[in-house]
């Protein structure tokens, strides 16, 4: 399958299509800042609590006869450029494929080693997240504004996040938890962006694969770790440039001067931060920007994750936390207290959190609302200083491939740093109301994420799609998981390549991530959550049908609550969501026939964690029959605060080989 990595089969008409926008956009625009112009958000609603109370209603009274004015000259222009625009959307592809030639320009993307399909098995890490990426106008009514801002934002978040280096912490003695109370929080990130303090469960010990990506090219630390890793065991592939710190039960547990210098002498030689993109002026016009510096969050922070750093092995005694925070913070000057957050749920298979941060190493990412399409561009930019390969602006504009007429596309934007082998996209046809006008559908890749000694390709299958949003069009949800199921189905045979009798390809993995618009405990989504789906694909934070696992939360935000103190940083909305009582207070819970209208009340007398909506959902069928996959890990995330709102989730998978494992 060719991968289509322009609009339009021919330069002529990627030029008409360029003219003819170009005489739409004026009006488009226009029209956009007048309707943005009456609809504030309560973060510009608190810039504006100190002025005159007539002064924002004469800026009004100003700018209105000037818009349209200038609207009204506009509009002949943009319906020449209307005529032109809608009979070129039949010969649009449905997706523009972006691979960075570059690859000095991507942190990720350098270091990636090809899975051999040795060892003790692989870990692949993904993510999804609705980023609400509508024209300003419109992402007013979701109370964040500044579309274009946002974008470049978002995007140097996640990959501040991504491409930070990682804690791995072992635990010689499992009766010995005093480390989990120790902040070890913080060594420099490459990027000097976003790290925050986490927390790790002492009674575990973590064996993730991690490969450490920085701005620099040179080795990565990979010199400085080698010695350290022999005396940890031998590490799954990809393990290479992982960093070890390893504290032992002599000498009553304290830190060494030298194990100290060590550590920072592996954060420092990861390269100086990273400068600035954008100035000052610009941040600015986000809610985040008077963030101090040391603020996860931030742009400039310079405090990082607790699992972000090093790997820990602690052997029996105690350890004296204040000796090495006192040295850690002497040494590198950027200590940051973390708070300690033990899993309760000692039952579970697999680690669940909710993290400040993207995970590290991020393998792919499915984003959802990225309707702008200037927007899209500037985060495409972004994301390709990690990933490698990013597949954007998906879906079909005007009548085509459709029955109705669709004014933006999917908002499906994937990006990974496995190279993308196939693509395909489809429309649902039963979209209604307000979400009719926009062409959601279902984004399926192929991945090739690795070989065989035989030369077999090892593969997996990613599905990012994004659901009918209106409440109680339980049935228009339904329908279109039967029709994803239908589409991948086909679409993993139709670019399958391989026999049972002569595997060409191994099926790794097999994952469907986005944003269902619909929740696992709500009496009104009973349909949904019988659905079929979950017979095939397991979701790691359900129970069952109507009930969700004690630790999940809900990924969807109260709005008239983003930009309050307590939850306007990835930090404090970690904290928040923490507690039952913060989660009650800016998270939308489900809804119930049978409780009274009142939010608050509905919230006190329900069960559950919030409305989870955006999902991460895997499958053992259809894949290589020698080959297991589990997850390692599940994360809510907070480091999108202020900026979007949903909460982000985050899955890492391992696939175990059966080779050497122990």
């Amino acid at each position: 399958m060719v991968l289509y990595t322009s609009p339009f089969p021919n330069s002529f008409l990627s030029v008409l299509h360029s003219f003819s926008w170009g005489l739409i956009f004026p009006c488009y625009w226009l029209a956009d800042k007048l309707v943005a112009s009456f609809v504030p958000t309560t973060y510009e609603k608190r810039q504006r609590a100190d002025d005159p109370c007539y002064f924002h209603a004469l800026c009004i009274i100003i700018t209105t006869p000037i818009y349209l004015a200038l609207l009204v000259a506009s509009l002949p222009f943009a319906l020449i450029g209307f005529v032109l625009w809608c009979p070129l959307q039949s010969t649009r592809r449905p997706y523009i494929y972006s691979r960075l030639e570059d690859k000095h320009h991507a942190n990720g993307a350098t270091l990636l080693t090809e899975w051999k399909a040795a060892g003790n098995g692989k870990s692949f890490c993904f993510g999804s997240a609705n980023v609400c990426l509508l024209p300003d106008s419109l992402a007013r009514f979701n109370n964040v504004f500044n579309t274009q801002a946002r974008a470049k934002e978002i995007g140097r978040r996640i990959r501040n996040g991504a491409s930070r280096p990682q804690i791995k912490i072992y635990i010689d003695s499992p009766t010995n938890t005093s480390i989990s109370a120790a902040s070890f929080s913080s060594l420099v990130s490459p990027q000097g962006g976003d790290n925050a303090n986490r927390t790790v469960n002492a009674g575990i010990k973590r064996t993730t694969s991690m490969e450490y990506k920085g701005d620099n090219t040179g080795s990565n630390n990979s010199e400085d770790c080698r010695e350290d890793k022999g005396g940890a065991g031998e590490p799954n592939e990809g393990e290479e440039n992982s960093c070890i710190v390893r504290i032992n039960g002599e000498d009553n547990g304290h830190v060494s001067d030298t194990e100290i210098d060590t550590v920072n002498g592996q954060a420092h030689a990861s390269g100086p931060a990273e400068p600035s993109l954008e100035g000052d002026a610009e941040l600015s016009k986000t809610p985040n920007h008077k963030q101090k510096e040391g603020d996860s969050g931030s742009l400039d922070s310079y405090s990082a994750s607790r699992e972000s750093l090093v790997k820990v092995r602690v052997g029996d005694g105690t350890v004296d936390q204040s000796t090495v925070n006192n040295k850690l913070l002497y040494k590198a000057s950027i200590m940051k207290k973390t708070s300690v957050r033990k899993k309760k749920h000692t039952d579970e298979t697999f680690d669940h959190e909710i993290s400040a941060f993207f995970p590290a190493n991020l393998d792919f990412l499915c984003l959802q609302e990225v309707f702008d399409k200037r927007a899209a561009e500037k985060l495409k930019e972004q994301l390709h200083h990690y990933f490698e390969y990013i597949v954007y602006d998906v879906g079909i504009y005007s009548c085509h491939g459709c029955c109705s007429f669709k004014f933006v596309n999917s908002g499906l934007l994937f990006a990974s740093r496995y190279p993308v082998m196939d693509a395909a996209y489809h429309c649902y046809p039963n979209g209604r109301g307000t979400d009719s006008l926009a062409s959601k559908g279902a984004l399926f890749l192929k991945v090739q994420v690795g070989s065989t000694p035989q030369d077999q390709r090892i593969v997996g299958y990613i599905s990012c799609t994004h659901l009918q949003a209106i409440a109680g069009d339980t049935t228009v949800r339904c329908e279109q998981l039967d029709m994803l199921q239908d589409w991948l189905s086909e679409f993993r045979k139709s670019t399958s390549s391989s026999s049972t009798a002569n595997p060409e390809e191994l099926v790794a993995f097999d994952v469907i991530c986005g944003d269902l618009n619909f929740d696992n405990c709500s009496s009104e989504d009973k349909l949904e959550q019988q659905h079929s789906l979950f017979t095939h694909y397991k979701d790691p934070c359900r129970i069952g049908p109507g009930e969700d696992k004690p630790w999940a939360i809900g990924t969807l935000l109260d709005p008239e609550g983003l930009y309050d103190e307590e939850v306007c940083s990835p930090d404090n909305l970690q904290k928040v969501l923490e507690s039952e009582e913060g989660r009650k207070a800016y998270l939308v819970y489900p809804t119930s026939k049978n409780h009274s209208s009142s939010q608050k009340g509905r919230k006190a007398s329900l069960k559950g964690n919030g409305r989870r909506i955006d999902y991460m959902l895997y499958t053992e069928e259809g894949l290589y029959l020698e080959w297991k996959v589990e997850v390692e890990e599940f994360s809510f995330i907070t480091q999108l605060a202020g900026l979007t709102d949903h909460l982000p989730v985050a899955m890492r998978l391992v696939v175990s080989t059966g080779e050497d494992d122990p």
